[in-house]
């Protein structure tokens, strides 16, 4: 079964001040590396005149990317990576944008910015749970096809397509801890006409 995670609804932004350093956070839902990159190119373009801009991202389960940006190996772009995971979140972007301010951080000190920036920005974001949902294709001959549509608009239940062949298949997305009650339901609104297929999964927004 694939695990549920976080993500963020919107773009946020925060800002911190650390011994005359500003380290200006922003992050993003991002949900292909593309996006991911996209977004960090362009804070890059809005903040091309500060000291670094550092970014993390996270999409789906594989992707995970840190850049210090010129700031000491491991001290920016990994602990900022590292708050993003430890919290559960994927899907999502950050870069964190910093002015020095004539003060040295260390080591130490740099990754407890970096990663804060990230962690209070995430403490004010819209945070959206994702769950595990099961791809099912349902398919009912024509004379059903008109009702079981409007039945499955009006349920709780995700219709992500409809194709029109020798019977009507439609696309459902189900969270995984309803997919009994799912089939229960789909039984009793066709009167047991209608043939169900697992085809895959994704995740939903709770």
């Amino acid at each position: 079964m694939a695990a549920p995670y976080r993500t963020i609804r919107d773009i946020v932004e925060h800002e911190i001040e650390i011994r005359r350093s500003r380290f200006i956070c922003a992050l993003a839902p991002a949900a292909t590396e593309e996006a991911a990159r996209e977004f960090v190119a362009e804070r890059r373009r809005l903040y091309a005149d500060a000291t670094h801009n550092c970014s993390a991202y996270v999409v789906g389960k594989s992707v995970r990317r840190a850049d210090d940006d010129g700031e000491p190996g491991g001290t920016a772009g990994t602990p900022m990576l590292e708050m993003l995971t430890r919290r559960g979140f994927a899907d999502v972007a950050a870069v964190v944008t910093r002015y020095f301010g004539g003060v040295l951080l260390g080591a130490g000190g740099l990754a407890r910015a970096y990663g804060g920036a990230v962690g209070e920005t995430l403490d004010r974001a819209e945070v959206v749970e994702m769950v595990p949902a099961a791809v099912v294709t349902v398919s009912v001959g024509h004379a059903q096809a008109g009702r079981l549509e409007s039945d499955l608009r009006a349920s709780p239940y995700t219709l992500r397509g409809v194709d029109y062949g020798a019977r009507v298949a439609f696309e459902v997305a189900v969270a995984e801890d309803r997919l009994p009650v799912f089939e229960e339901w789909i039984a009793a609104v066709t009167a047991g006409r209608a043939v169900t297929a697992l085809d895959g999964t994704v995740h939903l927004a709770r």
